[in-house]
């Protein structure tokens, strides 16, 4: 794949987004500045124009460039915290390091930020595909998640840039306490509160077990609607932009959980606990003789994902109203995103913050348990 660009040593950025001076160009502006970068930085590549593809994430934009078999990844901010060419770096490590698994797009190219495209581009493959249908191509979203689980562990001092803790589950506590602080702000009922601060209390116990699952390369966004399956059936996984080295359960849990099969209209389903029991088996299998050895610790991931997506919820909804503030590494400012978009993520968090809603994911985990023929500690 001529010109990647895989830098994987961060690098001062040229653009700093905490300049309070600096503001996110619009939609417009942003397509606008990709054509100059194209013209600039990728005058090889040829395309016929650019189209911008619906707006349905709350990270990206991206545009087709007709004729060329790429899209361009627009980051409307950073969700990792980075600057815009850090950032940019890492998720185009994402990218490389799970290229061998068969199942994400190629890139092609990392197109540097500039003042009319502030936070740059990736050039990826574009993957022609359509959205996954739940549950019948669970099978087929977890093979393709086991074909990256398989990958084989770098030495750590080669992990890097990647996140790379020493212990993922004490790492992933500490990421959902930090979210958790906007539990009080975030309009809770007394109910909801107390089954969230239940499941917190079962994840601070799952510290305490002896022992760990094996640790693997991850995508930690594995909900189904950042699937296509290709005319052969194949999954294709086609948004890499927080990968680290941790558990695997946590891409089963958010390919499986309500909070992720409900959250994409594209793709929305409900799954019962016996549907979900088989996709963790069929992970199993594809994950060969090591496959078994993640079965007793399921479920405490599996709580430990949705905690973290409860946990989004609020922030988001404390975070999202914020439109006046300066443009940032993270930034989930309204301001991003069309009308429509907004209010189905508003609807969604609503709904995913709901006491009726917690205690049915809250009932699943116990289902789940016994369908798995494993303890839902506490």
């Amino acid at each position: 794949m001529a010109g990647i660009a895989t830098q994987e040593e961060s690098r001062q950025p040229l653009i700093s987004l905490k300049d309070p001076s600096v503001t996110q160009p619009s939609p417009i502006a942003r397509h606008a500045g990709l054509a100059a970068a194209l013209r600039t930085q990728a005058a090889e590549i040829p395309h016929r124009s650019l189209v911008a593809l619906a707006d349905t994430g709350l990270a990206h934009d991206h545009l087709r460039l007709t004729g060329s078999g790429l899209l361009a990844r627009l980051p409307k901010q950073s969700q990792m915290g980075l600057e815009p060419l850090p950032h940019l770096h890492y998720e185009a490590c994402c990218f490389s390091r799970a290229a061998p698994s068969g199942h994400t797009p190629p890139l092609e190219r990392l197109l540097e930020p500039t003042p009319e495209l502030p936070r740059g581009a990736l050039l990826v493959g574009e993957i022609a595909g359509r959205p996954a249908r739940l549950p019948e191509d669970l099978p087929a979203l977890v093979e393709a998640l086991a074909a990256i689980h398989r990958l084989p562990l770098p030495a750590p001092r080669r992990q890097l840039p990647l996140l790379a803790p020493a212990d993922p589950l004490a790492a992933m506590l500490d990421e959902v306490a930090r979210q958790a602080a906007y539990l009080p702000r975030a309009g809770l009922t007394t109910a909801a509160r107390r089954g969230i601060e239940a499941e917190l209390a079962r994840f601070r116990h799952d510290l305490s077990r002896a022992g760990r699952p094996p640790r693997t390369l991850i995508t930690f966004d594995a909900h189904p609607g950042n699937f296509l399956l290709d005319e052969g059936g194949k999954a294709w996984m086609v948004d890499l932009e927080k990968s680290r080295y941790s558990h695997p359960g946590f891409d089963l849990a958010h390919a499986t959980l309500y909070t992720s099969t409900t959250w994409d209209p594209s793709s929305r389903a409900e799954l019962t606990p016996a549907q979900v029991a088989a996709a963790y088996e069929t992970w199993e299998a594809a994950m060969g003789a090591s496959g078994r050895t993640h079965r007793h610790w399921h479920l405490g991931l599996r709580r430990a994902m949705w905690l973290w997506s409860i946990t989004w919820c609020a922030k988001w909804r404390v975070t999202s109203a914020d439109e006046a503030a300066p443009c940032r590494g993270e930034d989930w400012s309204r301001r991003n995103n069309s009308a429509a978009l907004n209010a189905h993520v508003a609807e969604r968090v609503t709904h995913y913050l709901d006491a009726a809603i917690i205690e049915r994911v809250r009932d699943e985990f116990a289902d789940l348990a016994q369908a798995l023929g494993t303890p839902n500690h506490s």
